[in-house]
């Protein structure tokens, strides 16, 4: 299976650099729907079998406009949403992020135990986005390539740890807003990564500013 792990399209609150990671969570910027309708041409030479979004609304908006395009209905994965900020939720100070950023980077490292106050550890997380991943793959056969829309922590650190990257590296790996990460395998043979696309799939003009954006830009300063 192939899988395209796709982030969604820019928020408020990833201009604003606030952890926002709880159910609905923030829908688009006007940046972010030109992003998210850039997608289809940029994945028109995929065979796309399938499509999932997680609970938050901002993965529904960035798949509206595939779905517009291939006839296919978006199908909700609980359990493909964002790393819990816990206590920092919505909290876009220095002290915050860096917070984030650090049990992010503890999990990548294999402190799974890591975790921030009234948010999530690493065992709970892969647990319940590999259930997620094995659920969608029980729909579809092996040699399927199904998108996925979800978030930017979580698929980076899912892919780092998943398909077993050097752990040095972690701090340059960036994912924006709908970058793209493409997986082949299944959650029981483990997955390998094919490629990883940091910027946008319509194109390094539909960037925008990245300044404060947690996800996107290892320098980003809160807002």
């Amino acid at each position: 299976m192939r899988l395209l792990l796709i982030r969604h399209g820019q928020t408020p609150n990833n201009v604003l650099g606030a952890l926002d990671t709880q159910i609905p969570g923030a829908g688009l910027t006007p940046l972010g729907q030109r992003q998210a309708e850039a997608v289809p041409a940029a994945l028109a030479h995929e065979d796309i079998a399938g499509l999932y979004i997680s609970q938050l609304v901002r993965t529904h908006l960035t798949a509206a406009p595939l779905a517009a395009v291939r006839k296919i209905s978006p199908q909700l994965q609980v359990g493909l949403e964002e790393i819990s900020a816990g206590d920092w939720e919505l909290d876009h100070s220095r002290e915050a992020v860096d917070a984030y950023r650090q049990s992010c980077s503890e999990w990548v490292h294999g402190n799974l135990d890591a975790a921030l106050p009234g948010g999530e550890d690493g065992y709970a997380f892969l647990e319940r986005y590999t259930s997620a991943l094995q659920a969608i793959a029980e729909r579809h056969a092996p040699d399927d390539t199904v998108a996925v829309v979800s978030h930017g922590a979580a698929i980076r650190v899912f892919t780092e740890i998943a398909a077993d990257l050097d752990r040095a590296g972690h701090d340059g790996r960036k994912l924006r807003n709908t970058g793209m990460i493409t997986l082949v395998g299944d959650p029981d043979r483990g997955w390998e990564m094919e490629s990883w696309q940091t910027d946008p799939l319509g194109g390094a003009d539909l960037l925008g500013d990245v300044s404060h954006d947690v996800t996107a830009d290892e320098q980003a300063t809160p807002g």
